[in-house]
C-alpha cells in the first residue's frame, strides 16, 4: 500500500488554480499559474476549455489532462499536494 494519499475529487476555482480533496481528507487549493505561465509542455493549460478538462489518474495519484496531439500531461499527488501546503502555509504567514 502506498503513503501517497491519493486525489478522491479535485475542481477547478478558477483557471490555474484547482481545489482538491485527498483521501485522508486533507483539502488544500493548489494554484498552478506559475508552473502555467513557464509555456512549454503546460502549454495547453492556459485554456481555461483545457485546464478543466482533466481526469483523476488510476489509482487517484495523478491528475492528467491531453494535449492536442493527445498526448498526457500528467501532475502527480505527491506535488500537488506539496504546493498546496506550501501555499496554505504562506497564506497563513501572510495573514
Amino acid at each position: 500500500m502506498s503513503d501517497i494519499p491519493r486525489k478522491v475529487s479535485a475542481e477547478v476555482i478558477l483557471p490555474g488554480v484547482l481545489k482538491i480533496e485527498w483521501d485522508d481528507r486533507y483539502v488544500g487549493v493548489a494554484d498552478l499559474r506559475p508552473v502555467i505561465a513557464r509555456g512549454g509542455l503546460f502549454e495547453p493549460l492556459k485554456s481555461p476549455d483545457q485546464f478543466g478538462a482533466f481526469t483523476i489518474g488510476e489509482h487517484g495519484h495523478a491528475l492528467v489532462w491531453l494535449n492536442a496531439q493527445g498526448r498526457e500531461i500528467v501532475l502527480g499527488t505527491g506535488s500537488l499536494r506539496k504546493r498546496a501546503e506550501t501555499q496554505a502555509e504562506l497564506h497563513r504567514l501572510a495573514g
